[in-house]
Formats: structure tokens, C-alpha cells, sequence
């Protein structure tokens, strides 16, 4: 089976860089979904309008399945491609990494740049609190009254989280448990007779 923990940081963490009189500002954040990324984007986009160049890369996702590098006018490969390097040497997903040049007036070539942007993206992610999460399986459980204390065993031997419970003559929660014990607690919930299991998400 898949693993179902992944890595990713605890808070906003900052680098710097300095080559040949450019500085390259570097922002490492954690980022639930990519609904996350353009605000973040925009926000330094405005704070540090005068800068050159707002480059990023991030990943999202236990699968690491959505991705993007953005060069922002740098030669093509320079920028984006070594930020995202840094974020996988550390085997992190959910993050968004952002590199921001002030132009010192002096080019610094290919090896340069992919160096400059590297080591910034370095500087920020190096210093960053890593945390490990898991992948939570997400369900809604509508039932009748009647099979409150069953449902409440199972949820209390698996040690499931739960949250908007309904608790009437038609009763409903929703419910979220790890990835890994999904088969053995639909498994036990499948025994409840008129037991109706949603399907939310996986996050």
C-alpha cells in the first residue's frame, strides 16, 4: 500500500541571496490546495512591486500530482526548474516557494542564475519547521437514531475524528480517519444495517 503521510512545512519561512549586487528574496510556504497559491502570489506581487522578477514553483498534493515552475522573465529553466529541485531534495509536497530579484545591475549567466535561485530557495526551505501529516479519508454517515451506539464503538476503537453531528431522530456527522485504516473501518461501518456512507474527500 501507499504510504499515507507526507512532508511539508509548519509555517512561512524566509532566505536571502546576494550575488554581484542582485538580492533574491525567497518565501517558503505551506499551502493546503492550489486555491492557496494565487493569493500569495498576488500579495508579493504587490508588496515587492518594484522587483524584477517574482519567480515560484510549487506542488501539491501526497501524490505530488499538481506542479508548476514559473520562470517570470528569466532565461527559460533559470529560475523556476532549481526552485522546485530544492522543494524535492526535501521531499516535501504542499508547499509554494517564491523568489523575488532585485536586478544589482550585473547579469549573472545561466550557472548564475540556476545557482542564485537555488540558494535562496536553500536558504528559505533549510530553515523551515518540516512536519509530517497524513492522508485522511472523509465521509458523511447519515443513520436512525437506533444505531447511535454501534456507530459510536466503532468510532471511538478507531480512534476516527468527527464533526458536525446531527444527533436527532435522523442523525448524520461527518467523519475523517487515515488513508491506511479505510478498508478495515468501512469494513465495520458496512455491518450497520441502513447506514448511508458518503464519500467527501481525500485530503
Amino acid at each position: 500500500m501507499k504510504s499515507d503521510t507526507y512532508k511539508t512545512l509548519k509555517k512561512l519561512s524566509e532566505g536571502l541571496y546576494k550575488a554581484k549586487g542582485s538580492k533574491f528574496l525567497a518565501f517558503a510556504f505551506p499551502v493546503a490546495s492550489i486555491n492557496d497559491v494565487k493569493p500569495l502570489l498576488d500579495e508579493h506581487r504587490k508588496k515587492y512591486h518594484d522587483a524584477r522578477h517574482h519567480c515560484y514553483a510549487y506542488i501539491i498534493g501526497a501524490d505530488k500530482s499538481v506542479w508548476r515552475v514559473n520562470d517570470d522573465g528569466e532565461p527559460s529553466g533559470t529560475a523556476g526548474k532549481p526552485i522546485m529541485a530544492q522543494i524535492n531534495s526535501l521531499k516535501l509536497t504542499n508547499v509554494l516557494v517564491v523568489v523575488i530579484r532585485y536586478f544589482g545591475g550585473t547579469l549573472l549567466g545561466t550557472s548564475g542564475l540556476i545557482n542564485a535561485y537555488k540558494s535562496a530557495s536553500y536558504n528559505a526551505l533549510s530553515k523551515a519547521e518540516v512536519i509530517e501529516c497524513t492522508v485522511n479519508e472523509y465521509y458523511k454517515l447519515e443513520f436512525q437514531y437506533a444505531a447511535m451506539n454501534n456507530i459510536m464503538k466503532i468510532i471511538k476503537d478507531e480512534d476516527i475524528n468527527q464533526s458536525d453531528q446531527l444527533f436527532e431522530l435522523n442523525c448524520s456527522m461527518n467523519i475523517n480517519f487515515r488513508l491506511s485504516s479505510k478498508d478495515n473501518i468501512l469494513r465495520k461501518l458496512g455491518e450497520i444495517e441502513n447506514l448511508r456512507i458518503t464519500f467527501l474527500a481525500t485530503k
